[in-house]
């Protein structure tokens, strides 16, 4: 159940991600760092690691895209 509540809070933050890779849209990834966070922590509580595993992804696209645009675009 913790695995399926990772999968969606991943998907749901993946939705923001995406287009937060436009420029001058950068500014998302702020808000979906917590929610990636969650379900990185929530994942790790489960005992399957395919949910945790996803959200550490989106986590790597978010800060590739934070760090590119300098924290901030």
């Amino acid at each position: 159940m913790l695995n399926i509540v990772s999968i969606l809070l991943g998907i749901f933050s993946l939705l923001i991600v995406i287009p937060a890779t436009i420029p001058f849209l950068g500014w998302g990834n702020w808000f979906a760092l917590p929610i990636i966070v969650a379900g990185v922590v929530i994942g790790q509580l489960s005992s399957h690691r395919s949910g945790r595993n996803f959200c550490l992804v989106v986590l790597a696209i978010a800060i590739i895209r934070l760090s590119l645009g300098g924290g901030i675009f």
